[in-house]
């Protein structure tokens, strides 16, 4: 337990660091939203760092770190690729006109400084799975975490990559997109991103301190349903898409179901 607590304190510094020098950064670009490009790019950070340092079972060390980089990384790309030359986003820009000169400080507590913390939170099941040094093999559990994990990333990166053709189809502006993954839930890369956090739960579930860490999925789940994804698009879209509302009517907002 004292070495996971050591290295769970290494992370959390090693989270304050990257969210401080990302907001530096963002300070020079007068660009906020940068923040989003790094979320998963931050998770990639903390897991490398604790399979460095962890003293757990080495396969299930490389195992985490792998699905964590390859979900963080295809997270970044397609958020920086998909904001490249679009300015700062809505939401940053909303706030900086309502705190005028005080933005830079606001924005370092209220954007950076929460986002690190739920991202070090959320990367609980990461830090237990890799510095417990039992069982020393893959259990069942950690398979289970792997298939929810598998399952997870296809909804979210083959429904960001369904939406993104759409939207790249000038024949498409203006409709609403319900082809695909999106024909059964509303928000497919959601439910997907949700999902393979569960994963990791699962994962760290096989170690003996795994429990406490469903605070993670929990709270990711909760932000992508209520905080930050979800609901947020959803009032912005039932205002600019007079076809959403039939949409909304027919399709399940976050679970994957028959249209109706």
């Amino acid at each position: 337990m004292d070495h996971t607590l050591s290295v769970m304190g290494i992370t959390l510094a090693v989270t304050a660091a990257l969210m401080l020098g990302v907001w530096l950064l963002s300070l020079v670009k007068k660009d906020a939203s940068i923040v989003d490009t790094f979320w998963g790019l931050g998770f990639v950070l903390i897991a490398a760092v604790s399979c460095a340092i962890g003293e757990g079972y080495e396969m299930r060390r490389i195992l985490i770190t792998a699905l964590v980089a390859v979900w963080g990384l295809r997270l970044a790309g397609h958020i920086f690729f998909r904001n490249k030359g679009k300015g700062e986003d809505f939401r940053y820009r909303a706030m900086r006109a309502r705190h005028g000169k005080r933005f830079p400080v606001v924005s370092l507590y209220s954007v950076f400084a929460v986002q690190g913390l739920l991202m070090w939170a959320i990367s609980l099941p990461l830090q237990i799975g890799e510095t417990s040094r039992v069982p020393a093999r893959l259990t069942s559990l950690d398979w289970a975490g792997a298939i929810a994990w598998l399952i997870g990333f296809a909804f979210e990166s083959i429904g960001d990559l369904q939406l993104a053709r759409f939207i790249g189809e000038s024949k498409n502006k203006g409709k609403v997109m319900d082809q695909g993954l999106w024909r059964y839930t509303r928000h497919p890369n959601y439910f997907g991103d949700a999902l393979l956090w569960w994963g990791f739960f699962l994962m760290a579930l096989s170690t003996p301190s795994g429990g406490c860490t469903a605070i993670s999925p929990l709270i990711m789940t909760g932000v992508l349903m209520k905080v930050s994804g979800v609901a947020v698009l959803e009032k912005t879209l039932m205002k600019t898409k007079p076809e959403y509302s039939d949409y909304v009517r027919r399709t399940n907002a976050f679970f994957p179901w028959l249209p109706r």
